[in-house]
């Protein structure tokens, strides 16, 4: 069951635990008046290209992608750019440099958006050396949506449990319909089960410190077999600007 409570205590758990999870009720709390275009928000996922660079020749992602810096309190988007991970944290697709359709200006700029990077970035802060506090965060944001249908799953993890190398996740329910399974893992670096849960209403929400704990997401199926299921995410990342690889 995620956690109902206050989220003024995410940095603490995150330090303890290596993660945290809040429910969507805690996040609208979180997010307070930003929350109030939700719908509008929400509704952009509608709008995705599809991932075009899946190396299982998978046509299950669809997403939309960008970078932002934060210094200082300021937030600034970046040029578009392509995504990039090591094959030592995606051995489906690392090592590519993998271009995918820009987030809306709409949605770059959207209350959500700011208020969720304007919070996220003190949380992760406790999580880095004193000596990295006047760097950037390098931030990216993901919007993904899995589809699945009878005969077919989707992947919302495809390259297996992993890290990211960065050194904070957030990652957010935006939407889950005709969806079973679809349960997040939580791992130690032995490979140890630190945890398991599902994201099943908008918001509910987990925050990682990647640095410490691998996670994954196993495969979902539909519900109805005579219809697609469909789970919406939003996935922000938080490195400080000397980098990850």
């Amino acid at each position: 069951m995620l956690n109902t409570g206050a989220t003024d205590n995410i940095a603490t758990e995150l330090r303890t635990s290596g993660f945290a999870i809040r429910s969507g009720a805690a996040l609208q709390e979180w997010l307070a008046s930003a929350w109030e275009d939700w719908r509008g928000f929400s509704a952009s996922w509608n709008d995705l290209g599809e991932d075009q660079h899946m190396a299982d020749g998978g046509r299950y992602r669809r997403r939309r992608y960008a970078v932002f810096e934060v210094s200082k309190g300021s937030i600034s988007r970046m040029p578009h750019q392509p995504h990039y991970q090591a094959k030592v944290y995606n051995r489906l697709n690392g090592d590519l440099e993998r271009w995918f359709e820009p987030v809306s200006p709409e949605v770059g700029q959207h209350p959500i958006t700011r208020l969720l990077i304007r919070r996220l970035a003190p949380t992760f802060e406790t999580l880095t050396a004193a000596g990295d506090a006047d760097l950037a965060w390098h931030v990216e944001l993901h919007q993904f949506r899995i589809e699945a249908k009878a005969g077919q799953l989707g992947l919302p993890t495809p390259e297996g449990v992993h890290r990211d190398g960065v050194d904070g996740a957030f990652v957010m329910l935006v939407s889950r319909n005709n969806v079973a399974s679809g349960v997040t893992q939580i791992f130690d670096p032995l490979g140890k089960s630190l945890g398991s849960f599902t994201l099943t209403d908008p918001g509910d929400a987990v925050f990682l410190d990647d640095q410490r704990v691998f996670h994954g997401v196993t495969p979902i199926v539909p519900l109805d077999a005579m219809k697609p299921a469909i789970r919406d995410v939003l996935v922000i990342t938080f490195t400080k600007a000397s980098g990850r690889g």
